[in-house]
């Protein structure tokens, strides 16, 4: 007699693997901002970020770990008791906790960033480091031919009259991929998301030669 599908233990193996998925910890950065980012990274939570909320939680938080704080506090219980190697590490404690809050939202703030960050964190792509060149060699013909017009254009620039229409087609890419970004995270496409990872680099690398742009200088790529 053939055998049956043991179809509670495939049902089973979904369930582990789907409550693994659920239960996979929550991103270090996004677990610090619990009030603004209370169902944490995406799928569960949005890519997009209210900032302001953010900021307000961050000058909470700085507020409550900057060193300058527990050393007036630890200076004045030192005195009272003599404790200098327990003030000077609860010193170091607070000064690490504040380096760590000020990376976490300097890295949440900036959509690039936070996309970088989601990446190597959720599904070990890291566009950040060495990988980075791999995935912008393989970038499309189109993007370079639109990375290139945009820098000739500002080399070519005379006044910061000149570079307006560069900045404003820009400013409509990162939009556009900030968009775009926001829809593969969500539907966890990690292709879409590497793919418009390496477009926003260029595209603020775009912004940056505007902003940065003087006469006869010539434009320098961030990316």
């Amino acid at each position: 007699m053939s055998q049956q599908p043991n179809s509670s233990s495939s049902s089973s193996s979904s369930s582990s693997s789907s409550s693994s998925d659920k239960t996979k910890p929550i991103p270090r950065y996004y677990a610090l901002f619990p009030t603004t980012l209370p169902l944490g990274p995406p799928p569960s939570g949005p890519f997009d970020i209210d900032i302001r909320a953010l900021r307000r939680e961050f000058l909470r938080l700085q507020a409550a770990s900057h060193p300058d704080f527990h050393h007036s506090a630890n200076q004045f219980d030192s005195n009272s008791n003599g404790n200098s190697d327990e003030s000077l590490l609860q010193r170091r404690k607070a000064e690490a906790t504040s380096s760590l809050i000020n990376s976490a939202y300097k890295t949440l703030s900036s959509p690039l960033l936070r996309a970088q960050y989601l990446l190597q964190e959720l599904y070990g792509v890291d566009l950040a480091g060495d990988e980075s060149t791999d995935y912008q060699n393989g970038s499309d013909p189109t993007l370079l031919m639109t990375v290139l017009e945009a820098r000739e254009q500002i080399d070519e620039a005379k006044t910061e009259a000149d570079l307006e229409p560069v900045r404003v087609e820009n400013e409509a890419r990162i939009k556009e991929s900030e968009e775009k970004l926001s829809e593969a995270f969500a539907s966890e496409d990690v292709e879409a998301a590497t793919r418009e990872c390496v477009k926003l680099r260029y595209w603020m690398g775009i912004r940056e030669g505007c902003d940065e742009w003087e006469e006869g200088k010539g434009f320098v790529m961030h990316h």
